[in-house]
């Protein structure tokens, strides 16, 4: 069997996993279990890579082949998947597809761009980034979700229409040049009690 297998990528497989799941959803109407499974999707994100770096002697090989399966991961999970979400609730199919394929190629564009330019950066140094370049396409994790609990304010007809515009708006925050820092400690316990919030919504709301 091809490809590299040890702890290092079971979550990043995991989040895989609950996006595919949460497709399922979206095709049988259950736009609460698919944002469900987005946020799992996103939590599992948010550790692949602390569980990554614990790992010890991992070759150059190992190193490669993480960043590139957790991009292709990332693809499908905030790509590919929140798209699928956008169009199948939008009645309007023109700004349905609109906001999909320029959801899905903002994020294979920044994906594309942060394999070459975290691959080079690795060459040259072991320091953490401590920036991002753009949104992280990881963000709509929390973004969509909590966009979505506010479909009542909204109102049920407006809002798959707002749902795209966010979304359009979210393609062009992937690929325009802007810092964002990298949560620290503090930061990741800040954004997990969020996302527990957003969670909590989705599920009662």
């Amino acid at each position: 069997m091809i490809g590299f297998y040890n702890y290092s990528v079971i979550l990043t497989y995991m989040g895989l996993a609950a996006s595919v799941i949460g497709m399922t959803q979206v095709f049988a109407g259950n736009y609460r279990g698919a944002f469900l499974c987005l946020i799992i999707s996103g939590t599992c994100d948010m550790f692949d890579g602390k569980v990554a770096r614990a790992m010890k002697n991992r070759t150059d090989q190992e190193k490669v082949f993480g960043i590139q399966i957790d991009s292709l991961c990332d693809l499908i999970c905030f790509g590919m998947f929140p798209a699928t979400i956008g169009y199948s609730m939008c009645s309007n199919q023109r700004l349905g597809g609109a906001a999909s394929v320029l959801f899905v190629l903002g994020a294979v564009i920044r994906l594309g761009y942060f394999n070459v330019m975290e691959q080079e950066r690795q060459q040259q140094t072991d320091a953490h980034r401590e920036y991002y370049q753009g949104l992280p396409v990881t963000s709509v994790a929390i973004i969509l979700p909590a966009v979505y609990i506010m479909r009542d304010v909204i109102g049920e007809q407006r809002f798959p229409s707002f749902f795209s515009i966010v979304m359009i708006i979210i393609s062009f925050l992937f690929v325009i040049d802007f810092k964002v820092k990298k949560p620290g400690n503090l930061g990741v316990v800040l954004m997990s009690l969020f996302g527990m919030l957003i969670l909590a919504g989705v599920i009662l709301i």
